[in-house]
């Protein structure tokens, strides 16, 4: 089990879970997440977290989520998500079919646009830029720019601080300006439910996981934990119904982990890289806005939901973002996996063909 990256299940990892360090992520964060609910900041659980572990690791402290406490928490996303999966769900899938195509389109924008954006005006290398500019999987970008020895310092901070500023600046202004977001919150009751059903999601969403992690399906912790949820609830044999509540340790975990990605990154790297990187997330958030519109064409939804589909941040973040204003998450998560798997086919065929002019 010590090979599954999705879920890793050593010793090792049950350690971290006892650890010092993830002590101290918590005694960080619990607090600031009781401040920014205090002042009302949206996804307060998530917001507060994430900016003082960002601060607290730029600061010189080396803070590392454990591994396993990521993915516990990704596989709850996952099977909170999975609640909104049902037949009538299925049958309007074909209606994204035009939305994926626009997927599409604005991917190879963005990735054409900005890429050239950072060669002119940031100095990076064409295949840096590249990874650099594509909207999304900042994961698996930083293992391709690794294994074509482009600058993963660049590419990660680009990424990461785009991240932050998605995921900072999305719920201020979903809660200024939609006026259809309302946080469901159902009433939970734990005695009403079958727990024995949780079992069997939690079971077949682990097998699929590890199935999706060997076959390197993209985001196995919540691809895999979704069509388990949506094979076990269709077919009618198990549901099981999570309280919103589980959800705020969630957004803590979450946001604590992007703080903890600046670990090891020096205040003068991230200062360098962040005039131009939030410059290219201002353009990735204009191509969204644009592919957003287009989709309105094309299905009846809406424009945040659409917006959140395109929205040029991390697949699990986001998530989160739709879960907690109630923009469609089930729509949200397939159009981010289905842009995960583009990312993964396109920016590696980008590479080749320019690696090809130049003699490669």
């Amino acid at each position: 089990m010590k090979n599954i990256e999705a879920l890793p299940l050593n010793k090792e990892n049950f350690k971290d879970l006892f650890s010092l360090n993830f002590l101290t992520i918590l005694i960080i964060s619990f607090p600031s997440a009781i401040v920014a609910e205090y002042f009302k900041i949206p996804l307060a659980w998530m917001l507060g977290p994430m900016l003082t572990i960002s601060i607290a690791t730029l600061s010189g402290l080396k803070l590392k989520m454990p591994k396993l406490a990521l993915s516990v928490i990704l596989i709850i996303l996952g099977l909170y998500i999975g609640n909104y999966i049902d037949e009538k769900l299925l049958r309007q899938t074909h209606k994204w079919i035009g939305t994926s195509v626009i997927m599409f389109i604005y991917i190879m924008i963005c990735i054409i646009f900005v890429s050239k954006y950072l060669e002119k005006f940031a100095n990076y290398e064409k295949k840096t830029a590249y990874f650099s500019a594509a909207p999304g999987g900042l994961g698996p970008l930083v293992m391709l720019a690794e294994h074509e020895k482009s600058d993963i310092s660049q590419v990660a901070t680009s990424h990461l601080i785009r991240l932050i500023v998605i995921i900072t600046a999305f719920p201020f202004v979903v809660n200024n300006f939609a006026t259809e977001t309302v946080f469901d919150d159902e009433q939970f009751n734990f005695l009403d439910q079958n727990h024995y059903e949780l079992i069997y999601l939690i079971v077949v969403s682990i097998i699929l996981i590890f199935i999706f992690d060997r076959t390197k399906v993209p985001a196995p912790l919540l691809s895999g934990t979704l069509v388990a949820s949506g094979i076990l609830q269709i077919s009618n044999i198990a549901y099981y119904q999570l309280p919103t509540q589980s959800i705020d340790f969630g957004l803590l975990i979450l946001g604590a982990s992007v703080g903890c990605r600046f670990a090891g990154k020096t205040l003068k790297e991230v200062y360098l890289n962040t005039k131009h990187s939030i410059v290219a997330t201002l353009l990735l958030v204009l191509f969204s806005v644009i592919a957003a519109y287009a989709a309105t064409f094309i299905i009846d939804n809406n424009f945040f939901s659409l917006l959140l589909a395109y929205c040029p941040g991390g697949i699990y973040e986001v998530a989160v973002i739709a879960i907690a204003f109630d923009l469609d998450p089930e729509f949200v998560s397939f159009h981010h996996i289905i842009r995960l798997l583009m990312i993964l086919f396109t920016v590696p065929i980008m590479v080749k063909i320019l690696n090809k002019k130049r003699g490669r």
